[in-house]
């Protein structure tokens, strides 16, 4: 089994070596990580400068660009023949809710899904961020019984984990996305020029965290598994659509 492991923290990050070994345990890896911290890159891709790499002391791949060229470089051009999944991760920091949208670890398994892979994002959940075993060691569970029992390729799994030690893992949970109120505003200051400089505000708080909802799993201590597809359409505003546009 051949898996192509990358991530939107950087190929130097604490997660990506963690999932880098847990997954060698049982298939050949592929590490291929942007140069640099790429979170919110979401789905973007470099289109006007080249794309380079180079190969670190450890084996590891590192490209100056977003996740997502790292999936699609690898996959076309690095590998002889192709992967049988990729797995990215293992995300500092929660994709939950509307975060999804953002992520570059999300796109990353994203667009090996949109080159007609299997393919999982995982992301550890906590404001200390210590217990990169334990989400390793999930990864390792999952990508073994995907290897055993493969489920529908349509999908993406959006796996988010707590962080504990894994004996104070409760278990693993099938949960839909919750969501968040709006972002905060704008964070104004100046820079030593006197300058204006904008930073990103804070991010909402829970709007909807309730049962079933990924919030609703870690908070409770349990591992949130989401299944994600591509397809963004609202099937179910179609036809309220058609009726709409009659009177366009």
């Amino acid at each position: 089994m051949k898996i192509l492991v990358s991530n939107d923290d950087g190929v130097h990050a604490e997660g990506i070596e963690a999932l880098t070994a847990s997954l060698s345990r049982l298939a050949q890896v592929m590490t291929v990580g942007p140069d640099r911290n790429c979170s919110g890159a979401s789905n973007s891709l470099t289109l006007i400068n080249p794309l380079r790499i180079q190969t670190l002391d450890n084996g590891f791949i590192s490209v100056n660009g977003t996740p997502t060229d790292c999936v699609h470089l690898a996959i076309r051009e690095l590998y002889t023949n192709e992967p049988d999944m990729v797995v990215a991760g293992i995300n500092a920091g929660e994709n939950m809710g509307d975060d999804t949208l953002y992520s570059g670890t999300v796109a990353a398994a994203m667009e090996g899904r949109f080159l007609g892979l299997p393919a999982i994002a995982i992301s550890l959940v906590g404001s200390e961020l210590k217990h990169y075993d334990t989400a390793a060691e999930f990864a390792y569970r999952i990508v073994k019984a995907l290897r055993e029992r493969p489920i529908a390729q349509d999908q993406i799994l959006n796996i988010n984990v707590p962080d504990l030690p894994i004996e104070f893992i409760k278990g693993m949970k099938v949960t839909r996305l919750g969501a968040r109120h709006r972002a905060e505003g704008m964070v104004k200051t100046t820079d030593p020029a006197g300058r204006d400089i904008y930073w990103l505000g804070p991010q909402g708080e829970e709007l909807d965290a309730t049962e079933g909802t990924d919030f609703d799993a870690i908070e409770q201590g349990y591992v949130s598994i989401t299944p994600l597809t591509v397809d963004l359409t609202a099937f179910s505003q179609l036809s309220k659509l058609e009726q709409w546009i009659t009177q366009v």
